[in-house]
């Protein structure tokens, strides 16, 4: 009988992880958890990134589409040229005849 104890106890010990091996089991598992937590973080992160580029980019065309009429209406009332900023001078071009 006590030699089926002594199998019984090494079978056990064979079979069962030790504690440093069970610390490593957890360490890993908690690496993943991170590792799985932070793709979810970046993740969200590149979400409200598409979404700033989308209200970025209809900023851009509402810009273009004042500015095309902007241009429409200010060559309706000058004609071609172009436009000193800094002084406000208009230069019709050569070609240009207001109508």
């Amino acid at each position: 009988m006590v030699e089926d104890s002594n199998l019984a106890k090494k079978f056990e010990e064979k079979n069962k992880f030790t504690e440093e091996e069970l610390k490593q089991v957890k360490n890993i598992q908690t690496s993943y958890a991170n590792v799985q937590n932070q793709f979810g973080q970046l993740k969200m992160a590149q979400l409200r990134l598409d979404e700033q580029e989308v209200d970025l980019e209809l900023n851009v065309k509402s810009i273009q589409d004042e500015e095309k009429k902007f241009l429409d209406g200010v060559t309706e009332k000058y004609g071609q040229g172009t436009l000193n900023s800094q002084t406000g001078e208009f230069t019709p071009s050569e070609t240009s005849s207001k109508s």
